[in-house]
């Protein structure tokens, strides 16, 4: 029997991660090298792996991983340094993390989404669209095909969700009440805009649906403040026009604090996540995100000071 240490299957991808990266952002090179590069690249990766699955090769993938990440982060998320709580989904489910720092898995949800105000979370799994609250426990249940990415929009007392199933965008109260296909819809993200108006994406195009009066319009697609930007193997996060953020290999999401004042950057090649102030600027960086969360850790939402 072959033994694996914990976390070494995880050590191993995000090595071929930094790796992949190095050799993506690898300079031109005349016609007889370019020939030979390929087996050197292979041949370092084989030697990678497989000095990741030795006894020291294990040590020397974890002072990688270091030097890609932030240097002296957190061993753990001990607690979040904004009001809030954070919604995350991973292949284990979805996990509800107070500013605290405890965290409770709600249950096996593919995809999560707050209520306006935080007090229910909207969650998806094989057939279903279901909505629990903050203990997990189920509200109300919605059996739809292959149900994902919802999001929530409305006031405490009248609210509606948007999401995907059947290739259709579709609506329902957050009572659960009023279902109904709105439109034939690319399996994207939908996101409210204010006054009621979700924006989806459809055969290439960016449509507007008004909840209110039932018209669909063509959109614009909606520009983040703040935005991912990658180059050269290395991952940049834009805020306000300028640079306030980075570093090598893959940043994959960047979510704000409910009071504004911080930035949560996941960042899988180092299996981190990176807090950002922005003024005074900080930095708090959290390791070993996998291990606390599961593979493909996902953040869902920051919400409600």
């Amino acid at each position: 029997m072959t033994y694996r240490a914990p976390g070494e299957q995880e050590a191993v991808e995000r090595t071929w991660a930094v790796v992949r990266a190095a050799y993506a952002s690898r300079e031109p090179v005349a016609w007889p090298r370019r020939h030979a590069r390929p087996l050197v690249a292979g041949a370092l990766v084989a030697a990678v792996v497989a000095a990741a699955l030795s006894p020291p090769g294990r040590s020397v993938v974890h002072s990688i991983r270091k030097a890609v990440g932030v240097e002296h982060a957190e061993p753990a998320l001990f607690s979040l340094p904004a009001p809030g709580q954070l919604l995350v989904t991973s292949r284990e489910g979805a996990w509800l993390v107070r500013a605290d720092g405890s965290k409770r898995l709600l249950g096996r949800y593919r995809d999560a989404a707050f209520s306006p105000h935080g007090l229910f979370i909207a969650g998806t799994r094989a057939n279903q669209l279901v909505v629990v609250d903050p203990k997990g426990e189920v509200r109300w249940t919605l059996a739809r095909p292959a149900p994902r990415y919802p999001a929530w929009t409305g006031t405490r007392t009248d609210t509606r969700i948007a999401y995907l199933a059947g290739g259709r965008l579709r609506i329902v109260a957050g009572d659960g009440t009023g279902d109904h296909a709105v439109a034939r819809a690319a399996l994207v993200q939908p996101l409210w805009k204010p006054g009621r108006v979700v924006v989806y994406a459809n055969g290439g195009h960016t449509l507007a649906y008004d909840a209110r009066s039932g018209r669909r319009t063509t959109a614009q697609a909606v520009q983040e403040p703040v935005q991912i930007r990658r180059r050269a193997g290395q991952s940049e996060v834009v805020a306000g026009g300028r640079v306030v953020f980075r570093g090598t290999g893959v940043f994959d999401q960047v979510v704000r604090s409910p009071d504004g004042r911080w930035l949560l950057v996941s960042w899988p090649t180092a299996d981190q996540w990176v807090f950002i102030r922005l003024r005074p600027r900080n930095i708090i960086g959290v390791a070993r995100i996998t291990q606390q969360f599961g593979r493909d850790a996902r953040i869902a939402g920051w919400c409600c000071a």
